[in-house]
């Protein structure tokens, strides 16, 4: 959520701010207006609280020294003061409820660095990476082998069963076989290990509350695209993001403490609303996926630091599973909601011949925080809200894509990465059985 105060204060860089993310200044200036109109309610509210008051001292000293036609007469008066005083005081929790809607429907500002841009047409480039490319190696070429979808491996070798998947639950709900679920897996535990130096291993609930799914921003703006479970007001997490962000919810952490770094391997569910006409074949586009988040609670100084470190990792991963991949840097309209800067991480996957987005590397200032009402105390001063910064390490759907189409052999088997061997006790290729 932005800062009332700072909007307050400097409207016309929050509006330049926002205008970078397709926000007119009208839906500023509407919050503006009630602002003023919410504070000069609570002020008319909190006068008749204080002559309620007055006037309930003045009943006690009549009371006291016997003047009951005194008593009685400043008692009425301070009931019909106290119905007045419910009734504003109902008028400026109402309006203040207002204005608190529509904060919570405003995206975060982007940062000085964002490239401009209204869509993902914005988005700029910035690097590359393929195995040998440090050694001159040019970007990799394809055989036709490596040219077929993975859908279509997957069900060569028995590792996809997307037809059973979509009588169990619907499309966009796969099934993984034999090996294809032990990749899954693999990929899993393999992240999560090489993560363990320095982040805390978190198993949160896959279902939280509409607090929780608000404090990171998910709701209200992306109701959408949620899973709701309306009779217990529970949501199927999105993304390992929502419970992590809430750890500390309505908690001061002591600075020293910080950064606060966790890690998590979760199932996500997104409906992917508006689905319709893409690509949803395969693994492309699924409701229910894998993924290894990166999370920390951090200072203002301690934020690039953050989000550098889970860039590393993420693209670390990538390169460990040899995995051509781009970098991006998203322009201000292709944003999440709560995001100040995001870069994501799309790998090649030859077998459909496209980049896929992999990860996204979110610092969020403190928006989330403000929201979920997490803050640090300073040495010596006032608690202040922490910074948060997450990131996909990774999602796995896609990386089996990649990893099936770009590792298929000639003879149709698929050559397991050999930091994940290990996990099919030695063996070096997936094939059928």
């Amino acid at each position: 959520m932005i800062d009332l105060a700072l909007l307050r204060r400097e409207p016309d860089d929050v509006k330049a701010a926002l205008a970078r993310r397709g926000i007119s200044s009208s839906q500023i200036d509407e919050i503006l207006v009630l602002d003023a109109e919410h504070r000069t309610a609570m002020q008319a509210a909190e006068a008749l609280r204080s002559r309620v008051k007055d006037l309930s001292r003045q009943v006690g000293e009549a009371r006291k020294s016997g003047d009951t036609r005194r008593a009685d007469e400043v008692a009425a008066e301070s009931r019909e003061l106290g119905d007045e005083e419910r009734r504003a005081s109902e008028i400026a929790d109402a309006v203040g409820e207002r204005v608190r809607t529509l904060l919570l429907d405003l995206p975060n500002m982007p940062a000085a660095e964002v490239p401009d841009g209204l869509d993902e047409t914005g988005n700029v480039e910035l690097r590359q990476w393929w195995p040998g490319m440090d050694e001159g190696a040019p970007f990799p070429t394809y055989e036709n082998h490596q040219r077929v979808p993975h859908w279509d491996i997957g069900a060569q070798l028995g590792l996809l069963d997307l037809e059973t998947g979509a009588k169990l639950a619907g499309s966009m709900f796969p099934l993984f076989r034999g090996d294809g679920s032990r990749l899954v897996r693999a990929l899993g535990a393999y992240a999560l290990n090489q993560h363990a130096d320095e982040y805390e291993e978190i198993r949160p609930p896959t279902f939280a509350l509409t607090e929780t799914m608000t404090s990171t921003g998910h709701l209200p703006k992306n109701q959408i695209e949620m899973y709701a479970i309306e009779r217990d007001d529970l949501w199927a997490i999105p993304t390992a993001e929502v419970p992590l962000t809430s750890m500390r919810r309505g908690e001061i952490i002591d600075e020293a403490d910080l950064p606060i770094k966790m890690t998590a391997l979760t199932a996500c569910f997104r409906r992917e609303a508006g689905a319709a006409g893409r690509d949803t074949r395969g693994l492309l586009r699924v409701h229910e996926f894998d993924k290894v988040e990166l999370f920390a609670y951090c200072t203002p100084e301690q934020a690039q630091s953050c989000f550098d470190d889970v860039l590393a990792r993420a693209e670390g991963l990538l390169q460990d599973f040899g995995l051509p991949y781009r970098v991006l840097d998203l322009c201000a309209g292709d944003l999440g909601t709560s995001s100040a800067r995001t870069f994501d991480l799309e790998v090649y996957s030859p077998g459909v011949d496209r980049w896929l987005e992999v990860s996204s590397i979110s610092w969020f200032r403190d928006f989330q925080a403000r929201r979920a009402n997490v803050r640090y105390r300073p040495a010596g001063g006032s608690p202040t809200l922490v910074h948060t910064v997450n990131g996909s390490a990774l999602a796995w759907s896609r990386i089996w894509a990649a990893i099936v189409e770009t590792n298929r052999q000639s003879d149709g088997s698929v050559l397991i990465p050999p930091p994940l061997q290990a996990f099919f006790g030695g063996r070096t290729h997936l094939r059928s059985r």
